[in-house]
């Protein structure tokens, strides 16, 4: 299928502002270093200073300098291969390249009697309120949500997500300062089968203490689930925040290594014009993004759909800064 239709494709009501939410997210992203790469494109010819000028665009905007070389060695292969005469040709390979980079491998396993998702990321990548959001999400979905407490460590951790499960409508498991994290999530998911709520969605401790603390308890916790549920699915979704990019992935492996994460979420995505970030995840980590933050809002939470977030990160044409000043001023 030509990327072309790829664009044109026939959505819903529903699709399309979802669309129009994630196009508005990632506006610094787009507008920033991605719509360079759209410039230099569209109206370009294909030579080896071409490919330069790219894989330097795509390091800038914080894809990182490995999976940047890949991605131009991949496009140069795929323009020899299907003999691409020019620049706008090469932008719509370049976005199938990313799409196929971005789209996840496999499904999440949410099938379970409950289905428990552990939400693990170092203090400060907006972990707490990530929970809430995905509560509020499957919430809308129709499932019935519980959270638990499971970040005993940092004072304050249980009261915050208190107020967010509030806001979320969900009820909260919890106990006091230093508690056994795996005790409060197996109290959880006990509660959550006997009271038949459709899902767990479980804090952790923020730390990295050190890698085999990290995975022993997180371990135990693991074990705590089954044990409260032998019927219960587990995810381990690690949040990484896209303002610090690369550097939050190169901090992330060896949390990630340790912690035997099974997914990604990617939040503050509409605070960066650096959101390459998202795609050397999967190189870096072995990770599929299952979600992306891009706002504030308790419903700023978004499923990730690679199709969806290659539409709204290279747009189809370039854009004429003049044109763009000129709509402003009108507008003024």
């Amino acid at each position: 299928m030509g990327f072309f239709n790829f664009f044109k494709r026939n959505i819903s009501e529903q699709e399309f502002q979802e669309q129009q939410k994630m196009k508005y997210g990632l506006e610094k992203t787009r507008t920033g270093f991605f719509q360079n790469i759209v410039n230099t494109l569209t109206h370009a010819q294909i030579d080896d200073d071409l490919y330069d000028t790219l894989e330097e665009q795509l390091i800038l905007a914080d894809v990182g300098p490995m999976c940047a070389v890949r991605l131009v060695d991949e496009l140069r292969d795929a323009v020899e291969e299907k003999h691409l005469k020019n620049g706008q040709q090469a932008l719509e390979e370049l976005r199938q390249i990313i799409c196929q980079e971005l789209t996840p491998r496999y499904p999440m396993e949410l099938d379970g009697n409950p289905a428990v998702i552990l939400v693990i990321g170092v203090n400060g990548v907006g972990k707490t309120t990530t929970i809430a959001k995905l509560a509020h999400l499957y919430k809308e979905k129709g499932k019935r949500v519980m959270l638990a407490a499971g970040d005993t460590f940092r004072a304050a951790a249980s009261e915050q997500l208190e107020l967010w499960a509030d806001r979320a409508g969900v009820p909260l498991v919890q106990a006091g300062q230093g508690a056994d994290p795996a005790a409060v999530i197996f109290d959880a998911v006990k509660s959550a089968t006997a009271k038949g709520y459709d899902m767990v969605i479980a804090d952790t401790a923020g730390r990295l203490h050190n890698k085999k603390g990290l995975m022993d308890e997180l371990s135990k916790i693991s074990r705590s689930v089954k044990k409260a549920s032998p019927e219960a699915s587990l995810e381990v979704l690690l949040v990484l925040d896209a303002i610090t990019g690369q550097n939050a992935i190169s901090q992330a492996e060896e949390f990630c290594k340790a912690a035997s994460a099974t997914g990604v979420v990617l939040t503050k995505l509409d605070g960066t014009p650096r959101g390459g970030c998202a795609v050397s995840v999967w190189e870096n980590l072995g990770l599929p993004i299952r979600f992306i933050g891009v706002g504030e809002k308790i419903d700023d939470l978004m499923e990730f759909d690679a199709q969806t977030f290659v539409e709204s990160l290279l747009p189809e044409s370039a854009l004429q800064k003049e044109e763009q000043k000129e709509e402003g001023e009108g507008e003024a």
